[in-house]
């Protein structure tokens, strides 16, 4: 463990529409080249659409699909003699959030349709209801983890 004291974490602002947290770290995360109006425009462009199909309110598929993504373990690599090994470990609360933000936006971008507000709104449909890209990258992530469950004695 490092000697050096932790750097005091800075706290984000909440974002005016929602007045939530997470939804503002969100925007952060999906914004490119310092744009955020834009990216605050895409990301409650993907709410209103997932709010006028009729369905739960956009927050709540938003937050579900956060809480599908999360990631319980990862693994890391860890050297041990000549060799390396991939060591499971299980994930901080704030690393976890991150890197369902991360895929979210990720695999968002990658997809087929036609605006990004559109390709936000159907990955966090399909990450609410446990399918996606998203989640298949979480179950990738936990897989790797099992199978290296033999070395998890090499953890730090």
């Amino acid at each position: 463990m490092s000697r050096r004291a932790s750097k005091a974490q800075r706290r984000t602002s909440v974002d005016p529409r929602y007045n939530d947290m997470h939804v503002s770290k969100f925007i952060n995360v999906l914004m490119n080249d310092g744009k955020k109006s834009t990216a605050e425009r895409i990301f409650y462009g993907a709410m209103d659409q997932l709010e006028s199909r009729g369905g739960p309110p956009g927050l709540t598929v938003f937050r579900q699909a956060l809480n599908n993504a999360k990631p319980m373990l990862e693994v890391k690599s860890r050297r041990v003699g000549g060799a390396t090994y991939q060591v499971p470990v299980e994930v901080r609360y704030d690393r976890q959030l991150a890197l369902a933000m991360r895929w979210l936006a990720q695999f968002a971008r990658a997809r087929g349709e036609k605006t990004m507000g559109e390709r936000l709104a159907a990955e966090l449909l399909a990450a609410s209801r446990s399918d996606g890209a998203t989640i298949k990258k979480k179950e990738d992530v936990h897989r790797m983890a099992e199978a290296n469950k033999a070395f998890a004695h090499y953890r730090w």
